[in-house]
């Protein structure tokens, strides 16, 4: 029935899920529904007319246009969440990694000759001595899924831990320890924390925002783990921090020809959700959006447009995308009432600029209702279902 095409190799058991509902699933398929991608550069790309969402198996969507693809009426899904756990155990390797030269240590007990070996390594452990996390504290700058599964388990490890989030969510509350200190901005963060860790999306707010300027407020010497996105971090002042002292160690998993071999990194190759497990996860949960969309008109874990989810009534469902200003619902109405036909459920929600409308009727809708809303100057999208 829809058509969907893969940009990127994408875990089994999400295509297979879409095949069940009857889709058509393929990196070859043209005019397509609908795109499922997971690390593949869209910027530059121009979007099929037919192509009314995109979704993105996994939670970073700045490889995707969005502001393009909301003023073309697509929309664009991502999948919070359903990386969590992979990210949640990498954080909790990079806090031992960033205490623990255990990567240097490996590195140079392979190094030695195979003649006095456990003598030699008795002798220079040392080098590698760091400290323990118990007792520590941990700033968790971002609380949302990420976040405070790793607030929560740094509890565990007897760590105090500090959060920070100006957008925290109700379920992400819920979630959250009540025995993490909530702070109310970020240098209560630096000045408190002998460890960091990043779990905030890339805007144009959170651009670098650990620069020289944040690492002079923070505590001396302080371990840094950033697995969210590599532009939170400007390099050229991490690098300056880790010869000064300023900041002991810095794991990242986006590493580039400044810091991959810079002295004080553990540079990972971005692992954060590389696992099976999450890949299908991400994979489960993008198939059940992109269908439900495609299907139902309903949109959940959008990044551009509202969630909005209603129970199908009536016969025909009017699905539209459209800018968020006076008197676009009742101008729906008055067309679809002109021709008699009874509205039998709706719903309209904004997000900022724009906003999102599901009209169910009674009867089929003919082709001049539809032109007539298409044209209408606001209008960025309609779908009858």
């Amino acid at each position: 029935m829809y058509k969907i095409k893969t940009l990127n190799k994408i875990s089994t058991p999400g295509l297979d899920l879409l095949e069940s509902f009857g889709c058509t699933t393929g990196d070859d398929i043209e005019k397509p529904d609908a795109l499922l991608v997971r690390s593949a550069k869209l910027h530059d790309m121009q979007f099929d007319p037919e192509t009314v969402c995109i979704s993105r198996a996994g939670a970073g969507v700045n490889n995707i246009p969005i502001e393009r693809c909301t003023e073309e009426g697509i929309v664009v899904f991502n999948t919070p969440g359903a990386n969590a756990e992979a990210v949640k155990e990498l954080a909790i390797c990079a806090l031992l990694l960033a205490s623990r030269d255990v990567i240097g240590g490996v590195e140079w007990v392979r190094g030695l000759n195979e003649d006095g070996v456990a003598a030699k390594v008795e002798k220079g452990k040392s080098a590698f001595v760091g400290p323990e996390l118990m007792g520590k504290t941990l700033g968790v700058i971002g609380l949302g899924a990420v976040g405070a599964k790793i607030a929560n388990v740094a509890l565990s490890l007897g760590m105090t831990v500090y959060g920070y989030d100006p957008y925290l969510s109700v379920d992400a509350a819920w979630m959250l320890s009540s025995n993490v200190i909530p702070a109310q901005d970020l240098d209560t963060i630096y000045r408190s924390c002998d460890y960091l860790t990043l779990h905030v999306p890339y805007l144009d707010s959170t651009h670098h925002m650990l620069n020289a300027d944040a690492f002079a407020k923070m505590k001396q010497g302080v371990r840094i783990i950033n697995l969210a996105r590599a532009e939170l971090v400007n390099d050229n002042a991490m690098l300056e921090a880790l010869e000064n002292g300023s900041v002991s160690r810095y794991v990242t998993d986006f590493p580039n020809d400044m810091t991959a071999h810079a002295p004080g990194v553990v540079p990972l190759p971005h692992l954060g959700a590389s696992t099976p497990e999450s890949e299908e996860k991400c994979a489960l949960m993008a198939a059940r959006d992109l269908n439900d969309y495609l299907k139902n008109g309903n949109i959940n874990h959008s990044v551009n447009l509202p969630n909005v989810s209603l129970e199908r009534m009536g016969v025909a469902r009017l699905c539209v995308i459209h800018r968020n200003v006076p008197r676009m619902i009742n101008g729906f109405l008055d067309l679809i009432g002109e021709q008699n036909i009874n509205v039998e459920h709706m719903i309209n929600k904004p997000r900022g600029e724009y906003a999102y409308t599901i009209i169910d009727t009674g009867t089929k809708l003919d082709r001049e209702i539809i032109d007539k809303i298409s044209q209408m100057k606001e209008v960025l999208r309609v779908r009858v279902i």
